[in-house]
């Protein structure tokens, strides 16, 4: 079973992703409650994977999402076209002057350090993206008259509001229909379940949606699990088989495998199966990491890479622990790698300085 992609030429979009864009607040080395300034990026788990593909690896990415129409918005925006990601597709909710009614979600970001570990704020209540309905964007003109390969979503879109999911399986199915690849991130956070069903409904919304996915991002389970402090993979490639018999449509199925020794160092490397066979990505044992924040979405746009590219699953599994390694050691959600670098540490060079 191998994925078939559209041909690029006539496709003005090679990767469109679905999701929330958000103003994330950085204190740098501090922390949030006693910060005095933030340096501000954008960020949103589905939004980074478009943006990492654009800027690393350079193909034609646009993101579909809401915006309340105000100078936050406008920054947002601002970012996203800093970014090299498309805004076209951006709906623009008017504002009301004060946010009772839609506004931009804020995201404040610490980065830890050692026993510390990194610690997020959401602010996301009522955003503009959350009240996205299904009807409100055109995805036959997205997939077919534009012309689209791959569509990107995930877990964190869905959990906005009961909308969201319904959305995501219009475009989902709309998709299908015309052709393009589908991925989706199992991406779960807690906070934004907690008061509509928590992981019991997240896990039926995932459900309903993976017979429309060609490749699953993560695997059913609630954390991969440690022995003596090294991964388990028995239990993850159990797992793996399990989510891809679950659903026989998947074509892959990947996942990340992280080891937090502290806040600053973990242990890091990458699976992915295809017709039941594993391709494991040699691990980077003690990274040293400045930002975690991304690592996933930057993996997931490495191995999207490899997997559009036709470079096999071997090489699109060690993109993707490559690029997701590098995007932890840089500030902000999104990767500032280069594809050169990547490839460096894919062969495992030495990082000395290069001048």
């Amino acid at each position: 079973m191998s994925l078939t992609l559209k041909d690029g030429g006539p496709c003005k979009w090679d990767f469109v992703s679905l999701g929330e864009v958000m103003l994330r607040f950085d204190p740098g080395v501090g922390r949030i409650a006693s910060a005095r300034s933030f340096q501000v990026w954008e960020g949103g788990g589905e939004y980074n994977v478009a943006r990492g593909l654009k800027r690393c690896f350079g193909l034609k990415t646009a993101i579909v999402t809401a915006l309340a129409d105000n100078p936050v918005g406008r920054l947002v925006e601002d970012l996203i076209y800093q970014g090299g990601v498309d805004p076209s597709h951006v709906h623009w909710a008017k504002y009301d002057g004060v946010g009772r009614a839609v506004r931009n979600g804020l995201n404040f970001v610490e980065r830890g350090f050692g026993v510390r570990a990194a610690l997020g704020c959401s602010d996301r209540g009522h955003t503009a993206v959350s009240q996205l309905k299904a009807g409100q964007i055109d995805w036959d003109a997205i997939f077919d008259q534009e012309g689209t390969r791959w569509f990107h979503t995930g877990g964190i879109f869905v959990a906005l509001s009961d909308s969201t999911p319904l959305v995501a399986k219009e475009a989902m199915e709309a998709a299908r229909r015309h052709g393009v690849i589908v991925s989706y991130d199992l991406n779960y956070r807690e906070s934004l379940w907690r008061h509509h069903g928590g992981r019991a409904r997240a896990i039926e919304v995932n459900r309903e949606l993976a017979p429309l996915v060609d490749v699953m991002l993560g695997v059913e389970m609630e954390e991969i699990p440690h022995s003596a402090g090294a991964l388990d993979m028995g239990v993850v490639r159990a797992a793996m088989r399990e989510t891809a018999e679950r659903h026989p449509n998947l074509k892959v199925v990947a996942t990340t495998l992280r080891h937090a020794r502290s806040a600053t160092v973990n242990d890091w490397g990458a699976i992915c199966s295809l017709d039941g066979e594993f391709y494991e990505a040699k691990a980077i044992p003690g990274l040293e990491i400045l930002d975690r924040v991304g690592g996933g979405d930057s993996f997931a746009a490495g191995l999207i890479y490899g997997l559009m590219t036709e470079r096999g699953p071997q090489w699109a599994v060690d993109c993707g622990c490559a690029h997701g390694a590098l995007a932890m050691t840089t500030p902000g959600d999104a990767s500032m790698a280069t594809l050169a670098e990547v490839e460096q540490l894919m062969r495992r060079l030495p990082p000395g300085v290069i001048r």
